[in-house]
């Protein structure tokens, strides 16, 4: 209890947010829908990924409804466990650019998963908190359409933005 009084009372130095769901599907299968970049482009990437989410890669996002293809470096990735990226703001928005961690935890016996997504580096700025909560809203749609892709085979982004 010290420990959360403690971080209660430091001075906040960066926004983060943590959004979490369940998929019913196995830790692997959940996994390769988020590594791989044909299935990430059917639900995510509406404009193309390009380069499979694998520790030390360099790949490619693009979206249809948000054009212009940005870089993302992947920094760690435990297959069927984790992925950890990272990429630049389009501003003075982060510190100097964001982190994004994917957590795959297997539940009722590995029939689930419970995915958590949690991404951090945003300043305390009025740009830094716009940031942090569109991409809050991103990363629960994205979770969101993983869950009915993988599950249902449907893209649930065609034509949510645009």
């Amino acid at each position: 209890m010290n420990d959360e009084k403690n971080a209660e009372r430091r001075p906040l130095e960066e926004l983060s947010f943590t959004v979490t769901g369940y998929v019913s599907k196995a830790p692997h299968e959940t996994y390769e829908a988020v590594a791989d970049p044909a299935q990430l482009s059917h639900y995510f990437t509406t404009g193309g990924a390009r380069g499979r989410l694998e520790t030390g890669a360099e790949v490619s996002w693009d979206f249809a409804d948000f054009p212009g293809r940005f870089p993302v470096e992947v920094v760690e990735a435990v297959q069927d466990e984790k992925i950890v990226i990272r990429w630049e703001g389009s501003d003075q928005s982060v510190e100097p650019s964001t982190t994004t961690t994917f957590e795959f935890t297997p539940v009722d016996e590995g029939a689930r998963t419970l995915v958590t997504i949690t991404e951090k580096s945003w300043k305390l700025t009025r740009g830094g908190s716009e940031g942090a909560f569109g991409n809050c809203m991103g990363w629960t749609g994205m979770l969101a359409a993983l869950k009915v892709w993988v599950e249902h085979g449907i893209n649930l982004r065609e034509g949510f933005y645009k």
